[in-house]
């Protein structure tokens, strides 16, 4: 396995090393044409920081869409190559986006930590060269080694930093300081920069939703072939059930508050119940997974009626609570969710070789 693994994992580093080298070089050139002759702060406006985002987020979503496009072809990788034309590109499309947008919050992060350190400090030509081509080159470089690996555990891993980053981010930046007193949607429904971001954050996540439901859709069909799962029709019937959250979820941040309430609140709600009916039926659905599943699943459950009770009738906590704490539940369940059943269906595999 180590033997027949090695080509594949040296080729993968190997074009990460190139999209580093790329990338960087590009970052370089733009640095020294867009400020040569013109000093600028490392964060302030239009500066290094700024153009280091961009460059960033640019050569990390070609270097994403290259890599996963590459990575079909990997043995680990190849069943990919069966799914519809359709769901492979809004597959890549919402991979490569989630990656370019976490390397620019964490390069505008950077930035803006390095201005406060280096306060005053005015960057030349060739200090910005630098700085942005080892950010692109950087950025590239995780960007590839991440799309050539992409797994369950890895999607959920990335949409929860994703929306956690993004939406903190909006918090950050939202021109009402007062707007936890409404309700979590009001983050975009100022029309500015911030809201746009929100609701831009709402759509890709749930076009990553609609794109991870093709994982654990076949993760699942691998528990049902091994025996784990007793129910056949789980597969199909749970990454529907994905799909559906994940365009209403995209819905929520397509139609904000101000468009249309009703449709907004009726998205949101939806949701919610989707999920919900998801985990009331659990038991069912993931017959033959290791009973650990079904407790963890029962527990958020629990958290989920405990929250809603605490909003209403008990008044203890607002809107805004609420719907914060039932976000968090809901993507924590999936991150939980997929690392049991992986386990559980790696557990599986190496038993008959233990009792061997």
């Amino acid at each position: 396995m180590t033997a027949q693994g090695a080509p594949s994992t040296f080729r993968g580093e190997a074009e990460a090393t190139l999209a580093f080298a790329i990338a960087g070089g590009v970052g370089a050139l733009v640095g020294l044409i867009v400020f040569w002759g013109r000093p600028s702060p490392l964060w302030s406006g239009w500066s290094v920081g700024a153009v280091a985002a961009i460059a960033a987020g640019a050569l990390a979503l070609i270097a994403a869409y290259v890599a996963y496009w590459r990575s079909r072809y990997a043995p680990a990788q190849q069943w990919r190559l069966s799914i519809p034309s359709w769901k492979f590109i809004l597959d890549s499309t919402v991979v490569a986006v989630v990656h370019a947008a976490l390397v620019m919050i964490v390069t505008v992060a950077l930035f803006v930590v390095l201005q406060r350190a280096f306060t005053g400090l005015l960057a030349d030509a060739f200090l910005a060269a630098v700085s942005i081509g080892l950010a692109a080159g950087l950025s590239a470089y995780w960007t590839s080694i991440s799309c050539q690996t992409i797994t369950t555990q890895r999607m959920s891993t990335l949409l929860v930093a994703y929306m956690l980053m993004s939406v903190f981010a909006s918090m950050l930046t939202v021109s009402d300081p007062l707007w936890w007193e409404y309700h979590f949607s009001q983050l975009g429904s100022f029309g500015d920069g911030s809201a746009s971001l929100f609701n831009i954050t709402l759509i890709v996540a749930g076009g990553m939703v609609v794109a991870f439901s093709v994982y654990i859709g076949r993760d699942l069909q691998l528990a049902v072939d091994q025996g784990l799962l007793t129910r056949k029709k789980t597969p199909r019937t749970v990454a529907t059930l994905f799909v559906i959250m994940g365009i209403m979820l995209a819905g929520v941040g397509a139609v904000p508050v101000p468009v249309s309430e009703p449709l907004h609140v009726a998205f949101a709600s939806g949701m919610f119940a989707v999920f919900i009916g998801m985990l009331i039926a659990a038991r069912r659905l993931f017959d033959g997974l290791p009973y650990t599943v079904h407790i963890i699943t029962w527990i958020f459950l629990a958290a989920i009626a405990l929250t809603v009770v605490l909003f209403w009738p008990i008044g203890y906590c607002n809107l805004t609570a609420l719907e914060l704490v039932a976000f968090g539940l809901i993507f924590g369940w999936i991150v939980v969710f997929i690392r049991f059943e992986t386990a559980s269906r790696e557990s599986a595999t190496v038993a008959p070789a233990t009792n061997d």
